[in-house]
């Protein structure tokens, strides 16, 4: 019988992300997840079906957990410009980055997506539909910049928070956001280039 108290599901699934990013896929078990949410052994064989279950599972997780609030999409209706892009990518870097353990618990997820077809087509759709959502942000709310703008930053801010999540001493928090103001610069055309 599968389980379905929510604040119990989210906490198993929540140390599941801890366990991801501390043991790898491989390190993820049913009882690596009891004892990371301090829960009775065998609680979290209640709530899903089997250890694929949990992956997927684990992997919706981490974006409910990112879903940006309210302050940042109101961003968008600010001025149409370089520098709000700017702002609104630096935002994002800093929110990645801050859930560093959901970051490294997706990375463990994409490898094991290789090899688990199911999980490969979430994490598929996942991305997609979130590249998706961004691209129409920008284009209906009249950022500067075109959907090859959002694709750009997308592959280049996702590449610098890996080096910052998993090499932080590559780059400073400041070489960072410095970073994040040239891709934006250089993604994005002045009026004279265009």
């Amino acid at each position: 019988m599968v389980r379905t108290n929510p604040q119990r599901r989210q906490a198993l699934l929540d140390a599941s992300i801890e366990v991801l990013a501390r043991e790898g896929a491989r390190g993820l078990t049913f009882r690596a997840v009891d004892k990371e949410a301090e829960v009775p052994a065998g609680t979290a064989s209640n709530y899903f079906a089997n250890r694929d279950d949990l992956l997927v599972q684990a992997g919706h997780r981490y974006y409910e957990r990112l879903v940006p609030d309210q302050s940042v999409m109101v961003k968008l209706q600010g001025p149409r410009s370089r520098e709000t892009v700017t702002e609104l990518m630096t935002e994002v870097v800093g929110r990645v980055t801050r859930f560093r353990t959901g970051y490294l618990a997706l990375l463990e997820l994409r490898l094991e997506a290789t090899r688990r077809p199911e999980l490969q087509a979430l994490l598929t759709e996942r991305v997609r539909a979130d590249l998706d959502f961004n691209i129409r942000n920008h284009v209906d709310n009249g950022m500067p910049g075109d959907e090859n703008t959002v694709v750009l930053l997308f592959l280049a801010l996702n590449w610098l928070i890996l080096e910052r999540l998993t090499l932080p001493g590559v780059f400073t928090e400041e070489q960072a956001d410095e970073l994040v103001r040239m891709a934006v610069e250089r993604a994005i055309s002045t009026p004279d280039r265009a």
